[in-house]
């Protein structure tokens, strides 16, 4: 056997067990039931301290400060964001978005903001609390999640399994499109992390994300390649 057919039997060896492991679903948890030993995750998460703030990049003390450095941290990440009017104009630069990409079948979960929103684009509907197969999920060409907040110190979108609809939307679409409200912007990380603790504090989520710009590495050659481990691009829109 030749060097590249050892690889590619390797490769199709872990790629298998991979496809069995994920026939096997995952036990379901309701909002209202405690994680396992959440207390215990609890303690083990760090206390953010105030002072913090004076080994971080500064932020305005202004709404409109902290909103403008988020656009800069975005357009320096090569993330798309827009500030819409209204959700009307959300809808619409959502439309032309899904027109220009070709989108044909999008992926979301319910939410307030979501459901909405997808159903304007009168396409094909992945929702995810309906039950989905893997493989229908990686031919979606994008994913509407909502978020937690977003942090303006860092253009950094904060994502939990409850507010992004799970653990899988956000990372297996090739385009990941966020959704938010004005009052979700957060001036830092300190107020990020403040955030996380008093509302999940009691029960917290099995994921806690900063999503920082569509996936990239520069681990070959240092060479900057998007999308090599997840979306690989991201809009935000906020209303």
């Amino acid at each position: 056997m030749s060097a590249n057919e050892q690889i590619s039997s390797g490769r199709e060896q872990i790629l298998g067990r991979i496809r069995r492991a994920l026939q096997v679903p995952a036990p379901k948890r309701t909002p209202h039931e405690p994680a396992p030993a959440a207390d215990r995750y609890a303690k083990s998460l760090p206390v953010i301290r105030p002072e913090a703030r004076a080994w971080l990049p500064p932020v305005g003390e202004a709404w409109a400060e902290q909103m403008q450095l988020f656009t800069e941290q975005c357009a320096d990440l090569r993330a798309d964001f827009f500030l819409c009017a209204d959700v009307a104009e959300m809808e619409e630069r959502l439309a032309v978005l899904a027109k220009d990409c070709g989108w044909q079948q999008i992926a979301t979960h319910p939410g307030a903001m979501t459901t909405g929103a997808a159903a304007s684009l009168s396409l094909p509907i992945l929702l995810i609390e309906d039950g989905y197969e893997i493989v229908a999920l990686e031919h979606c060409d994008a994913a509407l999640t909502e978020c937690d907040a977003l942090v303006a110190q860092t253009g950094s979108v904060l994502i939990t399994s409850r507010s992004a609809g799970g653990r899988t939307l956000s990372a297996l679409a090739p385009h990941h499109v966020v959704l938010a409200r004005r009052e979700q912007l957060v001036p830092d990380l300190t107020a990020a992390f403040a955030l996380l603790t008093e509302r999940y504090r009691a029960n917290y989520p099995s994921l806690m994300s900063l999503v920082t710009g569509p996936s990239r590495t520069g681990d070959i050659e240092r060479i900057l390649v998007l999308g090599a481990h997840g979306p690989k691009r991201l809009t935000i829109f906020c209303v």
